[in-house]
């Protein structure tokens, strides 16, 4: 049966010691100790893959981008001892980290935690992160002899400890473990950039100067990437969510030429895997026609456009977001009452999973996190059953 969801208050929580403990439908493992889910057993059923499948839900589920993240102070004592990069190479621990939230919050996905580059050691690409950087590639990829340098991927060699963390994550769960991966624009940012870059100027620089480097990268970025999310719906992953962060620098007509033919041989390899396909960037309202035509059934918003407008123009398709991460910087009633337009734009049509329009940012509180899965619960709830 699928667990209704719990009161919401808008009342100050009473101290951490009620927010660190799970609720029925947040426990790990069931009352025996026997796994939920079966380790791998069909859950079709929960709100979330229904949602994902444009199905009626009891209420509207939700899990947030960086749930598993320098919010949660159980995090920040791990994080004491381990790097992020042994995090996840340690099956034990990240599945420690990325089922923190689902107990604390009472989020309806449990998202692996990883780094979009993650894969990328297992193509011969040395990645450090360096800390309030993120990831850095100190030898980019930049011509075709780099790219050409690139090793085949292979998941079973490369992420063996993550496709693991992910088995163990499945039989522990409660609610669908959602694998994911950068899509090939973004990875390609990283790589070529050398680090995190908000404009991508070496990148579109290559696209517009060598045409050829630029797509035989991204390719062989899409064959990558089809191993590795397929790896992790083999091992237990019951969505994949594809992370173009960068795209948002695209105009329409460069996104159709440079990217949307990778992107649709990406989600192309990933259709027959039976799982949710969902596609999410930053700064891509005015690419959202062209994401909907990616082959992916989901498409993730960011906080600068209006639900109701995007439903309008991808009416095939789930939606995923869109709140503002900022608001809950502010007072909670502020959170509520923002997080209630972007519910009321959300009615009369299903496929709707709320989430925020990017990550949850490190001050956030997580008391108002949970707050926020309450209320979004509640009140859809209430929709539901009117």
């Amino acid at each position: 049966m699928t667990p209704g969801p719990a009161p919401f208050s808008s009342a100050p929580l009473p101290g951490r010691a009620h927010v660190g403990t799970p609720r029925p439908e947040a426990r790990i493992g069931d009352a025996t100790g026997a796994p939920v889910g079966g380790g791998g057993s069909p859950r079709r059923d929960l709100p979330l893959l229904r949602a994902y499948r444009r199905e009626s839900v009891p209420y509207t589920p939700v899990w947030f981008m960086r749930q598993a993240g320098r919010a949660l102070p159980e995090y920040r004592a791990i994080r004491e001892r381990a790097g992020l990069a042994e995090i996840v190479r340690d099956p034990a621990l990240c599945t420690e980290v990325t089922l923190q939230p689902v107990s604390r919050l009472g989020v309806d996905g449990a998202i692996m935690f990883a780094d979009i580059t993650t894969p990328l050691p297992g193509m011969g690409v040395d990645v450090r992160f360096v800390e309030g950087v993120g990831p850095v590639i100190d030898a980019p990829v930049r011509t075709p002899a780099d790219v050409a340098r690139l090793t085949p991927f292979d998941p079973q060699d490369a992420v063996e400890s993550l496709l693991e963390a992910v088995r163990l994550v499945r039989a522990e769960s409660p609610v669908p473990v959602i694998g994911f991966a950068g899509a090939p624009f973004t990875l390609a940012s990283y790589l070529v950039e050398g680090r995190s870059s908000r404009d991508a100027t070496r990148l579109l620089g290559l696209f517009r100067s060598d045409a050829t480097t630029f797509h035989a990268l991204l390719a062989r970025l899409v064959d990558a990437t089809v191993a590795y999310a397929r790896a992790q719906v083999e091992a237990g992953a019951e969505a994949i969510q594809m992370f173009d962060s960068w795209v948002g620098v695209l105009s329409p007509w460069d996104y159709e030429r440079g990217v949307l033919p990778h992107i649709r041989r990406l989600f192309a390899g990933l259709e027959g895997l039976g799982v949710p396909l969902v596609l999410f960037g930053t700064g891509t309202a005015g690419l959202l026609e062209l994401q909907g035509a990616s082959g992916a059934t989901v498409i993730g918003l960011d906080w600068r456009i209006g639900l109701r407008e995007a439903r309008t123009r991808l009416p095939a398709l789930a939606v995923q977001g869109n709140l503002d991460p900022s608001a809950l910087l502010g007072s909670f009633d502020g959170v509520a009452e923002q997080a209630t337009w972007v519910l009321d734009q959300a009615t009369g049509t299903p496929g709707h999973v709320f989430n925020l329009g990017h990550g949850v940012l490190p001050a956030t509180d997580p008391d108002d996190l949970r707050r926020l899965v309450d209320l979004v619960h509640e009140r859809t709830s209430a929709r539901a059953g009117s």
